[in-house]
């Protein structure tokens, strides 16, 4: 197998891994969560003119509620910045208290941030955003070791300003099983 290949699989492996990690842990906790993310306190969330219609239940046009917004009329949990809206501060509109889950989680409008966190993938390693109770470090390095294989190691590195934003880096420890010597 090419080291083009290997490296690739590898990243297949990697990202199925966290897919599954989301869909196995994180997502069940939601519902019995202390914090939820959906509150939007220790978090921002990226949006787009549709998703902020949507949410707020608009029914203005964008011009006018970018007017508003640069009059301090506006949300008051809601910035604009390059082309897109950032709410932060007040719990998201989208998100139901009583049954403790979002009214859009299952459809296309829900933001992409939603369904990352707490966990991104970024060029072949692994984001995992501590602030997430559903994150536990040491289960997902072993979950992510699984599903890497025999010959390879997660390696851990935090984020020195912000701790608490910790990356998971897949690393070869020697030969890997299915290799030809070369």
């Amino acid at each position: 197998m090419s080291k083009h290949n290997a490296q690739h699989l590898l990243a297949e492996r990697v990202t199925l891994a966290v897919a599954r990690y989301q869909e196995t842990v994180v997502i069940p906790h939601c519902a019995k969560c202390a914090a939820p993310c959906c509150r939007l306190d220790p978090l921002v969330i990226e949006l787009n003119w549709k998703q902020v219609k949507a949410f707020w239940r608009l029914d203005e046009s964008r011009a006018a509620f970018d007017r508003r917004l640069a009059a301090g009329q506006g949300p008051e949990e809601i910035r604009p910045m390059n082309g897109a809206y950032y709410a932060h501060g007040k719990v998201c509109p989208a998100y139901d208290e009583a049954q403790h889950k979002c009214r859009f989680y299952d459809l296309a409008l829900k933001p992409s941030g939603c369904s990352d966190f707490p966990l991104y993938e970024d060029q072949g390693s692994v984001v995992a955003d501590l602030r997430c109770e559903a994150v536990d470090l040491k289960a997902l390095i072993a979950w992510m070791a699984r599903y890497a294989g025999q010959g390879y190691r997660v390696v851990q590195t935090a984020d020195e300003e912000f701790p608490f934003i910790v990356t998971l880096s897949v690393r070869r420890t020697g030969k890997v099983l299915g290799d030809r010597a070369r």
